[in-house]
């Protein structure tokens, strides 16, 4: 009668482990989860934002705004005063310099739009002196800081009538939530 009991509670307690081992809904892992992608993957942040947020807290601070040009400065591998994409663009698998055909770089962030002025593709040393402003000019609310629903990009596009990650964002102020009106 013992060891019925003492492997009934070894079972208990070993199922008891296994489900608390389960992913509690936190960060994807590396790779985007078992099949290396999918709905769970999010793709790396830009070495604009990361060099920017110091403190990696999430939020651009007022500190953090003001030294933008130094912070910027810290990209130019090449050191020539201004930063190309290969640069400022996170690096891709099987690519080499600046993507020519296009593939597998991230749409366009409202970050690298702002501090590239004049939409070349370059961020010049002029546009990087003067990096401190045009990132206020992302600050919706007008805190001094961006926090990451002011320098994040907007959702993908839908896809197949859904969107294209398997998230449900949420609709744009002043839009009803819910299901579209039956016409």
């Amino acid at each position: 009668m013992k060891i019925k009991t003492v492997m009934t509670l070894l079972a208990l307690g070993a199922s008891a482990f296994i489900v608390n081992a389960q992913d509690a809904g936190g960060p994807p892992p590396a790779g985007g989860g078992p099949g290396g992608g999918g709905p769970g993957h999010r793709p790396p942040p830009l070495p604009l934002i990361t060099a920017l947020d110091t403190n990696h807290d999430g939020v651009i601070s007022a500190d953090e705004i003001a030294n933008a040009p130094a912070a910027l400065k810290t990209l130019d591998k090449n050191s020539d005063g201004q930063l190309t994409s290969d640069e400022y663009l996170p690096s891709c698998p099987g690519q080499s310099g600046d993507s020519a055909n296009g593939k597998h770089r991230p749409p366009p962030s409202p970050v690298i739009n702002a501090l590239d002025a004049n939409q070349d593709g370059v961020i010049s040393a002029d546009e990087i002196a003067n990096a401190s402003a045009a990132l206020l000019t992302l600050d919706k609310n007008g805190d001094g800081q961006l926090t990451r629903d002011e320098f994040c990009p907007p959702p993908p596009p839908m896809q197949n009538g859904g969107p294209a990650n398997g998230d449900h964002p949420a609709p744009p102020d002043g839009v009803p939530a819910g299901p579209p009106p039956e016409e």
